[in-house]
């Protein structure tokens, strides 16, 4: 089917969803029917048996989701061996002996995912699952810790340039006005990190309400009362994307836990191969840490904690049915993306803004319609891949394809508008990934994230308006 034939219909299958996800608070079921709506549309068929096979093995079976869903599949098994060895427990006790009170702990999470800056998906899994025993401890709600996962993860691999987001970036500005190889692009980049509004003013929010500056608001706020007032740390009848299934794992009785052995020097091996392989290969081996971070638990256990090699298995395996609900809702996102690129629909809105993009509106236009595109799609590199080519041209008609603070700006609102579609789209890789790794409702995450990231677009949208009439 010709894709500029869909027009407007090509957003419905992602309204559908969207709208179903906010009312039955089911991302799974709710995707599952946009996906069969844009399978009728894309195939003009009503045969949805085969249409939905077909869109299956086109978006299921390529490198990029199994990567994913490997990821995921190996921080399940990881979190398991955790549980199973004490680690978590023995972390939480030694945090409690010092005593942090709910807004020590609130920060601790904030730092710690500030720190672990190199990978946008290790980011959230670590931080959720290291400091959910703590915050649930602390009354705090699982829908704000999602929350400090989300938001510590994207903007700061959009701040900091060399990070896999940063090397992207730069390698899809090849070959734009006077930038000439990806030495001049990395400096692009560079260049554009001090007017990426949107990233930097969500990360200082995040601050702001973890140091208690600023008030939460909005549904958060209800959250967090919840919690603090009844210990529920969840809303009640809301699904946490964790399952119980991590409930059931518990140490062996006589076990002494090791806090360097068995939590400190999995956390080291993921970040030493993480690191160490970008710095010397330029890419970071983010799932090939897991699994050495995985073998290495295997081995201790079955070595110094004399654990049968059944008994981990077993663990193993109700550490991977612990993720399978955020696996499933991945796999539906990674259709709904393929439906909409299939039909055009980023195209479409491209099509209808194009004619917006005046000299001084271009970076505010820019903005929003990667925000925009960000959302109904799910994927903020997609968004990086179709909009650089169109509003980085732009920008340079405008400074004489010179480098100037309109071309940084430039990157910077398609850098930023692209993240916002992290923080508030529900079939967001990042954004699913934080759910699960708070064991949060995807659905009470999103919609108590919403107002946060809108505000945070308010100020990016303001600050580029600004720019471009000052420029």
């Amino acid at each position: 089917m010709d894709v500029e034939t869909v027009g407007i219909i090509s957003l419905l299958p992602i309204i559908v969803a969207l709208a179903l996800s906010f009312w039955t608070r089911d991302a799974l079921l709710s995707l599952l029917v946009g996906c069969l709506i844009g399978v009728v549309i894309q195939t003009q068929s009503i045969d949805i048996v085969r249409g939905l096979s077909l869109l299956l093995q086109d978006a299921l079976g390529n490198a990029d989701f199994i990567w994913v869903l490997a990821i995921e599949v190996f921080i399940g098994i990881l979190v398991a061996f955790f549980m199973k060895s004490g680690a978590i427990n023995a972390f939480v006790e030694w945090i409690n002996a010092r005593k942090l009170s709910k807004r020590g702990t609130e920060i601790m999470a904030f730092l710690l995912g500030i720190f672990i800056f190199f990978s946008d998906y290790f980011s959230p899994l670590y931080v959720g699952n290291v400091m959910r025993p703590l915050t649930d401890n602390a009354k705090t709600s699982r829908e704000y810790l999602a929350f400090v996962c989300d938001c510590t993860s994207a903007p700061i691999c959009c701040l900091i340039p060399f990070t896999s987001w940063g090397v992207y970036v730069a390698g899809l500005v090849v070959g734009m006005g006077c930038i000439a190889d990806a030495t001049m692009g990395q400096a692009a980049v560079v260049g554009a990190f001090k007017f990426n509004f949107y990233c930097w003013a969500i990360l200082i929010l995040n601050g702001l309400l973890a140091v208690g500056i600023i008030p939460h608001f909005g549904p958060m706020k209800a959250a967090q009362k919840r919690a603090l007032e009844t210990g529920q740390v969840y809303a009640e009848g809301s699904t946490p994307l964790l399952s119980g299934e991590l409930d059931e794992i518990k140490p062996n009785e006589g076990i002494k836990t090791s806090m360097f052995l068995d939590f400190l020097m999995p956390a080291i091996i993921i970040i030493g191969i993480t690191v160490g392989t970008y710095i010397i290969l330029g890419s970071a081996r983010t799932l090939e840490a897991f699994i050495a971070a995985v073998m290495y638990q295997f081995i201790v256990m079955w070595i110094t904690r004399k654990a049968k090699v059944k008994e981990m298995m077993d663990t193993a395996v109700l550490g991977i049915k612990a993720v399978m609900a955020a696996v499933l809702i991945l796999a539906m996102a990674y259709c709904m993306n393929s439906i909409t690129k299939g039909l055009g629909a980023a195209t479409y809105l491209i099509g209808l803004t194009e004619s917006w993009m005046t000299p001084f509106w271009l970076l505010t236009i820019t903005f929003i319609l990667c925000a925009l595109i960000s959302f109904l799609t799910g994927s903020s590199w997609g968004t990086y891949a179709i909009m650089l080519p169109i509003c980085l041209p732009l920008a340079f008609n405008l400074t004489g394809g010179e480098m100037g603070a309109v071309v940084y700006g430039a990157i910077a609102a398609v850098m930023g508008g692209g993240c916002f579609g992290d923080h508030c789209s529900p079939i967001s890789d990042t954004t699913i990934l934080s759910s699960l790794a708070a064991g949060c409702d995807h659905i009470d995450h999103v919609k108590t994230q919403m107002p946060y990231a809108m505000c945070a677009a308010v100020i990016g949208i303001i600050g580029y308006m600004i720019m471009g009439a000052t420029t």
